[in-house]
């Protein structure tokens, strides 16, 4: 059931991307080309002849039907449709901006890069952004939707939001996975390892009878399973495990021969994300690089990017030693990327492509490609390494019957790219045409949108007075969104737990209590999105402001979340709340800017979220209760 929901997620998506492709043909026929099938065989000059959204053949000798458009791809190389298995599509790779998730999604295309695997989502998103790609609203690639799972206090636990869904048991992971496939996601992410390079104090870690419990779980209706995971030790527990991909790599010690073993019994794809921790950064501006910089994020880069001093620049340089001498925590963390990834190459250990994109100096689109070119550095040959983007990525999150190899009957989403990538791997940033189920991209026109000043626009939602009433049995408000819960970042931060309580007979009320962690300023947040996930923004335009009912201790901030030029905008005010339930009504005219403090420009044509803020002294606890949230 699972695949036939992706098979139609597939459809919908190549219908919805239709505004940046070429007209539809009755047949295409790509001649001449290099043909790099992705299988790992040897290149073949050669053409591929697509119709109705799939290869129908490819082969040196293709008899190419009268009727077909032609295209003469003399001297460049034909590539299948390219993979991520590690992306953080909503993120930015420069600190301080918010990701764009519209402009990231077309760097993706730009760069023949047409299916990803997102673990930067929720499983609120989900159903969001599948409907806004399936309705027209935004290209895209194909993307496979992870759910993150983690420990208590471990990493993908410490943005204070609670994204990763938290588990200690075997019962307790089987519990939360029933939870999460509801959503249907495509793949469950989970953190496995708390190891923190020698850089910090170690998080906690994830059990193998837990991980082996959520992989079941998952195998049963067909979902894959990554995991990060970083040291030797912690990779031997994911492959005995049974996780389909591991998208970190090993970068405290050696690979063992054991450790080999299990990669291969279980047949578990390595995907060691080599450029998140590359030497050089991204400090080079190359062409390709420049056609997917959304300017904010451009801009916000300190020291700046820069063109680079010779037209082929090399992959890497070596990490600086410290000031005694030694090499330093990253630089041994490099030495041993590097060193596992030949041992388990040689070793016949399978490779997919993963970039960690939208982790700083990971910029989408072009990191994948990066991460190619340095899987060649690491030891394997160019072909090897685009049968790691290709068809090993496809099997990793088991699609390679539709994708991921040029082969008939298989989807035409291919890559044309002006060089010998398969002999020199450099040549694979130099893309020239991209095809999604046999439509060509437009190119030039994701070129301009991602060049375009202010955030990529999406369809505003209306919403009617009553946000919640704290009523509906299934838990959501009554615009169907769900309560979310934030705090500090990093896992000393505060506790929150929200729960629907009894104000009265048949009478439910929303109970916020908090324990404040022991740093300076501590605070919580309940969350009310306007919107499922909160992507998308509530147009607010025909109220003045929100009214609700609270019983509570002291004070408390009341936030608007709208859209600002480079993130989020926050505008506040305070209210007081007392033993006894009171109407509290709070004019969005008298509302603050927090950088600034000066007066709300409100449109109301772009509100995220409303929070409610809880602000007490280091270790104190705080409460509050609300009812009947109201816009008027």
């Amino acid at each position: 059931m699972h695949r036939i929901v992706m098979a139609v997620s597939s459809c919908l998506l190549a219908l919805a991307t239709a505004s940046l492709l070429g007209q539809a043909t009755e047949s295409l026929a790509v001649v001449n080309a290099i043909v790099v099938d992705g299988t790992g065989a040897a290149p073949y000059r050669g053409s591929v002849l697509m119709s109705a959204g799939r290869i129908t053949a490819a082969d040196p000798h293709v008899e190419i039907p009268a009727d077909a458009q032609t295209i003469d791809a003399r001297g460049k190389t034909l590539l299948p449709g390219l993979f991520d298995l590690h992306t953080h599509v909503r993120f930015s790779a420069a600190g301080g901006v918010y990701g764009d998730w519209g402009k990231n999604l077309k760097a993706y295309l730009y760069c023949g890069v047409t299916s990803v695997a997102d673990y930067g989502v929720t499983p609120e998103l989900i159903p969001t952004m599948r409907k806004l790609i399936a309705d027209g609203a935004l290209p895209a690639p194909r993307i496979a939707y992870a759910i993150r799972f983690s420990t208590p206090a471990g990493h993908g636990t410490e943005s204070g939001r609670l994204d990763s869904i938290e588990v200690r048991t075997p019962l307790e992971g089987r519990a939360a996975m029933k939870q999460a496939l509801a959503y249907e996601p495509d793949a469950i992410k989970v953190f496995t390892d708390g190891w923190r390079y020698d850089r910090s104090p170690e998080m906690s870690s994830m059990n193998l009878e837990t991980l082996t419990a959520i992989v079941d779980e998952a195998h049963k209706v067909g979902v894959e399973v990554t995991t990060h995971t970083v040291t030797v030790a912690r990779h031997k527990i994911a492959a005995r495990a049974g996780v389909d991909a591991v998208v970190h790599g090993i970068g405290d010690g050696a690979a063992d021969d054991e450790l080999i073993e299990l990669f291969k019994t279980k047949r578990t794809v390595y995907a060691p994300t080599l450029v998140v921790y590359h030497p050089a950064g991204t400090k080079l501006l190359t062409p390709l690089l420049e056609a997917v910089l959304d300017p904010a994020v451009q801009r916000a880069i300190d020291p700046p990017l820069t063109a680079p001093s010779v037209e082929r620049p090399a992959l890497t340089e070596p990490y600086e030693r410290g000031n005694d001498g030694q090499p330093t925590p990253n630089a041994r963390r490099w030495d041993h990327l590097l060193t596992n990834n030949k041992h388990l190459h040689d070793a016949g250990v399978t490779f997919g492509v993963g970039s960690d994109a939208g982790v700083g100096g990971t910029y989408h689109g072009w990191a994948t490609l990066r991460e190619i070119e340095l899987l060649v550095l690491g030891g394997l040959t160019p072909l090897q390494a685009i049968q790691a983007a290709t068809l090993h990525g496809a099997e990793a999150l088991n699609v390679e019957a539709e994708r991921g190899s040029i082969e008939a009957g298989k989807l035409a989403d291919l890559v044309l790219v002006d060089g010998r990538p398969h002999e020199d791997i450099r040549d694979i940033e130099k893309v020239e045409r991209v095809w999604l189920a046999g439509r060509e991209i437009d190119r030039a026109q994701l070129k301009e949108d991602i060049a375009r000043p202010g955030p990529t626009p999406l369809p505003a939602v209306k919403t009617g007075p009553l946000l919640d009433d704290m009523e509906q049995k299934d838990g959501r408000t009554t615009i169907g969104t769900l309560w979310a819960v934030g705090t500090e970042s990093r896992n000393d931060h505060s506790q929150i737990l929200m729960t629907r309580t009894l104000r009265g007979k048949r009478n439910h009320a929303l109970l916020i209590t908090a324990k404040m962690a022991q740093r300076k300023e501590p605070y919580v947040t309940a969350n009310l999105p306007l919107t499922r996930g909160g992507l998308q923004a509530a147009d607010l335009s025909g109220y003045r402001g929100l009214r609700f009912d609270a019983r509570g201790e002291d004070e408390y901030v009341l936030q608007v979340q709208t859209r600002g030029v480079r993130d989020f905008d926050y505008h506040r005010t305070s209210f007081r709340a007392g033993d006894k339930w009171k109407s509290v009504k709070v004019p969005f005219a008298s509302l603050r800017q927090e950088r600034g403090k000066q007066p709300m420009p409100w449109s109301g044509e772009d509100v995220h979220t409303i929070t409610f803020r809880l602000e007490r002294p280091s270790g104190e606890s705080g409460w509050l209760e609300l009812d009947n949230v109201k816009l008027y």
